[in-house]
């Protein structure tokens, strides 16, 4: 009887630390959730806010050395209004569909690329700016981007080249390129113009939830299509921005196409940031020059 009293206290005492040792594992089961759910949240909520420059500069193809000025004047505004990324437009150093690029460009890296890493590290700014790249006997429609301290973080080339309007054409960047690089400000994406045209390009982006994409544009269009045609940016970019689920800034420039089909037509500027849901931020000026820093907060909204 004294034998089955013990066996009996020693059968409870186990069962007590059982329910001890499940309520301790139920515990931390919650707690690695709640971990896990939080580690979630902070990969695809919002950071600090970053000041983006938006540099809407007027553009002369061919005219490489007052381009570069005109880059720098810009990035000496930006610097000034305490910016950390200035956002450049497409083909800012020889013009975008201009024929004489073939015989103008230079490689990346090389002389172009590595003079506006110059200024990212005399500014103290990172860049993002579309130009001209000559491979071999090939041209591409390229956007870099340059950290602070002026090294080449990421080039796209341009997928979606509009081959009517150049002969011979840019050659065509590859889909399976498009990416995204992770820099202090957070995971940035880089697309050009009209491959924001197309919903492939598009997605494969928002599966690499970037926290924020940055456009280099050359909308053009005739004379008498603007202010109009600069509706259509808006809402091109507020679509891209809603799907991607992050900010973007689409940076046009100002000037006219010399060359080619749509020779005489103008870039109406227009240039825009939009937030991850697709909200307007800012709608840089109608047809003139313009720069505007403003704070935008990076981070996927993806989930």
């Amino acid at each position: 009887m004294f034998f089955l009293k013990q066996m009996s206290a020693q059968i409870k005492m186990r069962t007590q630390e059982i329910a001890m040792l499940n309520k301790s594992l139920g515990l931390f089961i919650s707690v690695a959730a709640l971990f896990s759910s939080l580690q979630g949240m902070a990969q695809t909520s919002p950071k600090s806010p970053v000041r983006l420059a938006i540099c809407q500069i007027l553009v002369i193809d061919g005219d490489r050395k007052g381009n570069f000025r005109r880059i720098e004047y810009a990035l000496e505004q930006a610097a000034a209004q305490h910016a950390q990324i200035a956002v450049f437009p497409e083909s800012s150093i020889l013009g975008w569909e201009n024929p004489d690029a073939h015989r103008l460009a230079e490689p990346i890296p090389g002389k172009d690329s590595n003079r506006i890493g110059t200024l990212a590290h005399k500014y103290g700014l990172m860049i993002a700016i579309g130009l001209d790249e000559k491979e071999g006997d090939r041209l591409y429609d390229t956007a870099i981007l340059v950290d602070r301290s002026g090294k080449l973080l990421w080039k796209h080339r341009k997928i979606n080249v509009l081959p009517e309007l150049m002969t011979p054409p840019y050659s065509q960047g590859r889909p399976e390129d498009i990416g995204v690089v992770e820099t202090e400000f957070g995971r940035i994406a880089v697309l050009i113009c009209a491959d924001t045209f197309t919903d492939a390009f598009v997605e494969r982006l928002k599966a690499l939830k970037p926290g924020l994409m940055l456009v280099p544009y050359g909308w053009a269009a005739a004379n008498e299509k603007w202010p109009e045609h600069s509706k259509e940016l808006e809402a091109l970019v507020k679509r891209r921005a809603a799907l991607v689920r992050c900010p973007v800034a689409g940076v046009d420039l100002v000037g006219e196409m010399t060359h080619g089909p749509w020779s005489g037509w103008t870039y109406g500027g227009a240039s825009l940031v939009v937030d991850g849901e697709g909200r307007t931020l800012f709608i840089a000026r109608d047809r003139d020059t313009d720069l505007h820093v403003i704070d935008v907060a990076v981070g996927s909204l993806a989930r």
